[in-house]
């Protein structure tokens, strides 16, 4: 009988103290069997989340990707990334996490733009200003009797953001106001995450956006390298990667969820993409 698949749990950090925002510190030499079974285990996060690795060793998959984090790296979360923990030993990391309804909406815009983040290596000077800056979050979350206490909290946690955001656009050498075709880029992406399972042609976002299919290719590939129907396709397969792991669901089942009545054609692409038939790739993945 094949095993069976639970939901991806959440884990509760933004809400752990009841107010849909986290800020603290944590010095972990190793972690004991049950927590490595934790953190081993596949979960979403349920605010967005950024751990600040002042020391040790971490590695972490992120949607399938193993990812080796050096000290000092910032590392951002998007909730709706999948991921575990496969090694965490002597460290000393800086968490934040706050959900959507606290985040600033200027923030979130330019968050929902970056994933996925990679993580990024810090100068020393950044790396104190966000401990100094976490430490102080800190002390607001136990001021729980003053009047402006969640106010406090979230204003705290958003300038620890606003200050993340900055340090990966720099490194990416993005700009908040950037031309036209990082514009148009990034209202696709805006657009194929809300519409990957009903739209899966490049007509489709032109439309929307009421620009030309080869005008809006142009300005994809030019900000990114890849053309439209490449993201297109990259992003339904990240979706039947998490379907194939983390779900009950048959194969076809997944075509079907994923917008494709056309089974053959579904395992076809996901082969092609990816270099192994669905069924390999949830053999392969299988706990």
């Amino acid at each position: 009988m094949a095993k069976k698949r639970a939901p991806i749990p959440v884990n509760p950090m933004a809400n752990q103290f009841g107010s849909g925002i986290a800020m603290e510190k944590l010095l972990v030499e190793k972690l004991n069997p049950k927590e490595k079974e934790e953190a081993g285990r596949a979960h979403r996060e349920d605010g967005h989340s950024f751990f600040l690795l002042e020391k040790g060793k971490v590695t972490i998959e992120i949607d399938f990707e193993k990812i080796h984090i050096k000290p000092a790296s910032l590392i951002y979360l998007h909730p709706n990334q999948v991921h575990r923990i496969t090694t965490f030993e002597n460290v000393a990391v800086c968490v934040w996490s706050i959900n959507n309804e606290y985040l600033h909406p200027e923030y979130l815009e330019i968050l929902e733009e970056l994933t996925p983040a990679r993580p990024i290596l810090l100068k020393k000077e950044t790396v104190s200003l966000l401990s100094d800056a976490v430490a102080l979050g800190m002390r607001f979350m136990e001021r729980q009797e003053d009047k402006l206490f969640h106010a406090s909290i979230k204003d705290s946690c958003n300038a620890l953001v606003a200050l993340s955001i900055s340090q990966f656009l720099d490194q990416n050498q993005s700009s908040l106001k950037g031309g036209r075709f990082e514009t148009v880029t990034k209202s696709f992406r805006t657009l194929l995450e809300r519409n990957y399972i009903q739209d899966k042609r490049p007509a489709a976002y032109a439309k929307k956006l009421n620009i030309s299919i080869p005008y809006l290719n142009e300005c994809v590939r030019h900000t990114t390298g890849f053309s439209v129907s490449h993201h297109i396709q990259q992003r339904v397969i990240l979706e039947a990667k998490r379907l194939l792991v983390h779900s009950d669901q048959a194969i076809k089942e997944i075509a079907t969820t994923l917008g494709y009545d056309d089974y053959p054609y579904f395992s076809r692409l996901f082969t092609k993409v990816t270099g192994k038939t669905p069924m390999a790739f949830r053999n392969k993945n299988l706990d």
